[in-house]
């Protein structure tokens, strides 16, 4: 089915250019696309490096490998944020090589012998692995509606917390630090830390957005008098080096070494799912199925890409999804400046040399900032999930506790068979695998396959399950975006068939504004006011009495401490009921206010106030799209692919 596109360019004033379509002015642009390879340029040295030590490689191979890995992630990250066609999501995402490729890249170059034997091997793989994802990317893509909020929340918390303790690493020192105790890691990575969360506290616009790039210069400079920072291999360095396709000989396919390399991709593909969600929350805007296979399909080109130019499997980096969360710059022409510039870095050694003087303490000070920024987007999205109903529980739960398990004791891959190892091998993919594997056995296998999703506040039903379903069934389903009984789902239903959900979205839309007024008033009364906030004396729904304006159940709570609104001290308190007593006396029913729109409680005082001086036909008007909006987005909560 197809779904709203998710990407604008028009210029007209009634559809404004999204954020992360607008391009920043060139001096911004720059600054935040070297900001972005900072926080990208540890972890994409890090595979060449640990796979170079472990087959053998020598030392200018190694360079070479590190050269083509920069070049080919640049070419990478603006094929995924600029797009081409069908392929690239067009989102503010980084591409970088993953780490669940290593130990199996590792693996098989060993296997073949170890030396460039090993490499062209693997790059052998690393090619049709590439192919097949690529072609693959749309059927993957409607696997989507498997990946609810219980799921993606989960996912991305896990990357958040598996990534932490790289960022401790490099906070001692790094792995190789001959004295991880040293105070002196500890305060050049506390006060790189403390730099960032002082600037984003005093200062605002640009300076604010330019947090961790002053933390990496400031850190770095303070670390010059303790002998911290090498230059040596600036000097040492060539001024150009450029990868050549094939460079280790032609790639050699090994039929045991694609399919490891396909299982690896299919995994990532799981991670880069929800990176492309998390990035979505992030920047407001809605990620369907066809925004999925365009990353998935970038993903698989890039990766062919990557065996053709001497590089490794490549997926979107979760490191740099944290740094679009804490500078709150969503504009994707970011993400392909910081191509730009891997790709001239990949072409200059000196220039990637100086980028790696930055001392490992440093980077492990900003990495802590950034990679928590993640696992609290896995956070808010499960503030969305129904944690009444037990299963939802289990799921999160599992999941985080076997990513953890395998995060904090990795060694527990050696204890299985090798295939095993390659989702064991990893904590983000583990707990991946868990969550994704316990959502599908409790909600989409057995008896209560069909009932979980009419039921469970937190789930999702699928547009074709409600297409087919019988009137009965259907305004069950979609009277969950109303609080109170309405006539609208059943007209709704009598307008079918629909072509996807994006028309039965705007059907019901239709119906709830066609409505009779009387029929329009008597929803309006199920309502309570400003979400529940305030007590008016009479029982309310129970999804009302959790903040229902927004979502039900526990969604609407964590929307509404979201927003700020749960900070309402006694006075803020009072006022609103003093105003929604006034309200509903002089306009016969409640004041309604969709709180995940609100803004701060300053902002939600004020609504109210201005509403109230309204006359009564316009607020008619006014209480009519509240209930709209809150139940559009419920309904974008509701219906999935």
């Amino acid at each position: 089915m197809r779904l709203r596109r998710s990407t604008s360019r028009t210029t007209d004033p009634a559809h404004p250019v999204h954020p992360v379509d607008r391009v920043p002015p060139a001096g911004r642009l720059a600054v935040y696309g070297m900001q972005h390879v900072l926080a990208f340029y540890a972890g994409a040295v890090v595979v060449p490096i640990l796979l170079a030590n472990a087959i053998g490689l020598d030392e200018r191979q190694l360079i070479h490998l590190i050269n083509a890995d920069l070049f080919t992630c640049g070419i990478a990250s603006i094929l995924q944020s600029v797009g081409i066609g069908r392929i690239g999501v067009r989102l503010p995402l980084l591409q970088g090589v993953t780490f669940t490729a290593v130990s199996p890249m590792i693996a098989i170059g060993l296997a073949a012998g170890g030396g460039t034997a090993g490499l062209t091997t693997i790059y052998g793989a690393v090619i049709v692995a590439g192919l097949v994802t690529f072609l693959a990317a749309p059927y993957v893509a409607r696997l989507l509606r498997f990946f609810p909020p219980v799921v993606t929340g989960t996912v991305i918390t896990v990357i958040g917390l598996a990534l932490l303790p790289v960022a401790a690493t490099d906070a001692v020192g790094g792995a190789n630090a001959p004295d991880p105790g040293n105070p002196l890691y500890l305060g050049l990575a506390l006060g790189t830390l403390a730099v960032i969360v002082l600037i984003q506290r005093l200062f605002r616009g640009f300076l604010a957005t330019v947090a961790v790039l002053a933390g990496l210069v400031l850190g770095t400079l303070a670390a010059v008098p303790f002998g911290l920072v090498d230059l040596s291999a600036v000097g040492e360095s060539d001024w150009v080096g450029v990868t050549t396709p094939f460079h280790f000989g032609w790639p050699q396919f090994s039929i045991a070494a694609i399919l490891s390399m396909i299982v690896v991709m299919m995994i990532t593909a799981v991670e880069t799912t929800g990176d492309v969600i998390a990035t979505g929350e992030i920047v407001d805007k809605k990620v369907g199925p066809d925004d999925v296979a365009r990353a998935l399909r970038a993903d698989g080109a890039a990766t062919t890409l990557g065996g053709v130019l001497n590089s490794f499997p490549y997926t979107c980096f979760a490191e740099n999804v944290g740094l679009v969360r804490l500078t709150r710059v969503s504009s994707r022409w970011v993400v392909a400046a910081a191509g730009g510039f891997m790709i001239l870095i990949g072409l200059v050694p000196k220039a990637g040399a100086l980028v790696a003087a930055v001392p490992h303490p440093v980077l492990g000070g900003a990495a802590l900032a950034m990679f928590a920024t993640v696992a609290v987007v896995g956070i808010q999205t499960l503030s969305r999930v129904d944690f009444r109903d037990h299963r939802n529980v289990v799921v999160v739960g599992s999941g985080l506790g076997v990513a953890l398990f395998v995060t904090v004791q990795p060694d527990v891959a050696q204890a299985l068979p090798q295939w095993a190892g390659i989702v064991l091998g990893s904590g983000i993919t583990a707990g991946s695998v868990v969550a994704i594997g316990l959502n599908l056995l409790f909600f989409h296998t057995g008896r209560r396959r069909g009932a979980a999703p009419a039921t469970a506040g937190g789930d999702t039903v699928t547009f074709d399950r409600l297409a087919a379903a019988d009137a009965g069934e259907f305004a069950l389903v979609l009277g969950r975006l109303f609080e109170g009984p309405t006539a609208v789902p059943g007209r709704v239903h009598a307008r079918g068939p629909f072509t996807d959900a994006t028309a039965l979205r705007a059907a019901v839309q239709d119906e709830l504004f066609a409505a009779p007024p009387e029929e329009q008033r008597a929803l309006m009364g199920h309502y309570p006011d400003l979400g529940g906030l305030v007590g008016t004396g009479s029982a309310a729904p129970a999804s009302a009495r959790d903040g229902g304006t927004a979502t039900t159940g526990a969604g609407a709570a964590a929307l509404r401490d979201r927003a700020g609104l749960a900070l309402l001290d006694g006075d803020d308190r009072a006022e609103l009921g003093r105003l929604a007593a006034a309200y509903r006396e002089r306009f016969g029913f409640p004041l309604i206010v969709c709180l995940r729109d609100a803004g701060d409680r300053g902002a939600l005082l004020a609504t109210a106030r201005r509403r109230l001086t309204h006359p009564p036909a316009q607020e008619h008007a006014a209480a009519l799209v509240a209930v709209a909006t809150v139940a559009g987005h419920r309904f974008d909560d509701l219906v999935s692919g």
